[in-house]
């Protein structure tokens, strides 16, 4: 196929994608879309929105950027499956996302937020209602008090990868589950999510060729919002759920880093400063789980309570407590790390 076909197929395509159902429209590029740019979450703005993540369209001339949002479930017990590029026939194939009642294959892309690869952890339906784990989601619970907490094991890699299969893409293959899921009673993107992909498609800044794969706008609270409230786009590793890079509770903190080997030049000197290293180490975890056991503790206390204004108080010492202890590691580190510098040469 040559690249005017290619493009006026895909331009038609679309034109037609909001008229048609999951599975009837094939996209193909002959270009690999962009590496996956790094947000934070954007606050949940209610009760029964579900997280949509962002990913690369094509509009037939060039990538854009369809920015992370938030929206309300199409029917009570729906997941949303992101849809994912795949390669195929030598070109890259869009898979639409859709509705269903289970998270189907979404090509083992870590989009994060509790889309890992394979299937959801940010949150799930308890009868009629949707409960968000707050480990993974940005969830206010002021105002949302349908959460639970429950550890996801991520391995944190620098994998940004948008695509699956091809030269560099993600080995990834749909189980059974998966195939499963897809076989079930499912529908498109709602009516809000196509009038945002249009809205991101229409603005010149979410195009790849003008941002170079960091677009301005990375994630907003609701659909269509570009401007105001909407996430800008930041650098350097993934974030935590909080904003502003502030971490809520000592469970949402990263792992502890452990200091790197000592290398003064002296060996006596090196074993008694990684001997201080690892005592230190052990001191620092020891601190973060007593004060994470500390704030579990009242966290359950404050559900039985159910006082808003209480809580909101205790979320904001929590926040404070987890500032001050990393803060106070990070000064140990760096004093330890001076220490061990090597000495100057005789």
């Amino acid at each position: 196929m040559t690249p005017m076909k290619n493009t006026i197929l895909v331009g038609l395509a679309v034109l037609l994608m909001s008229m048609a159902s999951v599975g009837q429209v094939v996209i193909s590029v002959g270009i690999a879309p962009p590496a996956l740019p790094v947000y934070e979450q954007p606050i949940c703005p209610g009760d029964g929105y579900i997280w949509t993540p962002g990913y690369w369209a094509w509009d037939g001339d060039d990538y854009y950027w369809v920015p992370g949002t938030w929206v309300m479930a199409p029917e009570v017990g729906y997941l949303w499956t992101p849809p994912w590029w795949g390669w195929g026939d030598g070109v890259y194939v869009f898979h639409p996302g859709w509705w269903g009642p289970q998270v189907g294959f979404y090509g083992g892309i870590n989009y994060g937020f509790g889309y890992f690869g394979n299937g959801y952890e940010g949150g799930r339906w308890e009868g009629r209602r949707f409960f968000y784990n707050r480990e993974v989601t940005n969830v206010n619970v002021v105002n949302i008090h349908n959460v639970y907490n429950e550890r996801v094991v991520v391995n944190r890699t620098e994998n940004r990868i948008s695509y699956n299969g091809g030269r560099g893409g993600i080995e990834a293959r749909p189980t059974g589950r998966d195939e499963a899921a897809a076989r079930e009673r499912h529908m498109g993107p709602s009516a809000q999510q196509m009038s945002h992909m249009e809205t991101a498609r229409s603005n010149r800044e979410l195009r790849a060729s003008v941002n170079h794969g960091r677009p301005a706008v990375m994630a907003t609270d609701r659909p269509g919002q570009l401007r105001g409230g909407a996430e800008p786009a930041r650098g350097g590793p993934e974030p935590a759920r909080g904003g502003g890079g502030r971490y809520g509770h000592a469970r949402d903190l990263p792992p502890i880093e452990r200091p790197g080997a000592p290398n003064t030049g002296n060996a006596k000197q090196d074993q008694k400063y990684q001997k201080q290293q690892q005592k230190m180490y052990a001191q620092q975890q020891k601190d973060r789980q007593k004060l994470e056991q500390r704030q579990q503790r009242e966290d359950q206390q404050m559900a039985r309570r159910n006082n808003p204004q209480q809580r909101q108080q205790m979320e904001q010492r929590h926040q404070q407590q987890t500032q001050q202890m990393q803060e106070r590691h990070a000064n140990q580190t760096r004093a330890m790390s001076s220490r061990q510098q090597p000495g100057p040469r005789r």
